[in-house]
């Protein structure tokens, strides 16, 4: 693992801490790092809403990337609630193709701290429909 993911790893569990806002409302359990094309660490957590209108924390990270005026990302992290690393979901990846159609797929993905495996959006989603 290079030191930006390990960067990436540390803004993660600085935020991650599962937390009820509500009866009807947690967030935390899941937190996600994403690094933009300008190098910066943009972090969000999963809110997860009995209604079903939660966020992953993948699509959050994103979110504050975005309202900072960024709109390219390089890799993201997802650490999970044990503090083991994730991949995001259908709904994630998708967000990322449509926010960079032509660069998404190079998008690099964490599988472990260990050994520093990575995995691409394009290998995640090698038949986007677009």
């Amino acid at each position: 693992m290079d030191e930006i993911w390990a960067e990436m790893y540390r803004a993660a569990a600085a935020v991650r801490g599962e937390r009820a806002l509500s009866p009807y409302l947690e967030a935390g359990s899941v937190a996600a790092a994403v690094l933009s094309a300008e190098g910066r660490i943009y972090t969000g957590v999963c809110v997860d809403a009995c209604c079903g209108l939660g966020v992953c924390a993948e699509r959050n990270a994103i979110f504050q990337l975005l309202t900072a005026g960024g709109g390219a990302l390089r890799r993201v992290l997802v650490l999970m609630p044990d503090g083991t690393l994730g991949l995001p979901c259908g709904a994630c990846r998708e967000l990322m193709m449509q926010l960079m159609p032509a660069e998404g797929k190079h998008i690099a993905f964490l599988l472990d701290t260990g050994e520093g495996r990575t995995v691409t959006l394009g290998e995640l989603t090698p038949r986007w429909w677009i």
